[in-house]
């Protein structure tokens, strides 16, 4: 095809067939939704977590180590602090994606993020954990 020829093509073709299959459309939608199915999710969660914290205030540690060592609390826990710090991952990357322009701090800024909520959510479940069996 000569350059007149592809000239052309793009003229004749519509908007949308000019952007088809460019950007991050593919996963914009996916990562729209994981953000409202999370928030939708932790909605029970915190209050689960809300009303558990009220009922053992004041406990002492072996009250709070026999609630976590019930296994639905441990199980509704982990899944707390799972799903927080994929929506809080989630919700950062999106301000990083909207406001920082230059592509190395953005992928440092994407790795920090996602880095650090791994590294906290993991330090969190194994708290959990070791409270719940020890």
């Amino acid at each position: 095809m000569n350059e007149m020829s592809k000239t052309n093509a793009a003229v004749m073709r519509t908007p949308l067939g000019r952007v088809r299959g460019l950007g991050s459309a593919k996963s914009g939608t996916h990562h729209w939704w994981m953000q409202r199915v999370t928030s939708i999710a932790l909605l029970p969660l915190t209050l689960w977590f809300v009303v558990s914290m009220l009922s053992l205030a004041g406990a002492s540690f072996a009250q709070t180590r026999a609630f976590l060592a019930w296994p639905v609390n441990a199980v509704l826990m982990l899944a707390l602090i799972g799903l927080t710090f994929h929506h809080i991952a989630a919700g950062l990357q999106v301000v990083v994606e909207d406001y920082v322009r230059k592509d190395m701090q953005r992928i440092a800024a994407l790795l920090v993020i996602k880095g650090g909520c791994w590294l906290m959510a993991l330090v969190c479940a194994f708290a959990v954990l070791r409270v719940a069996f020890t």
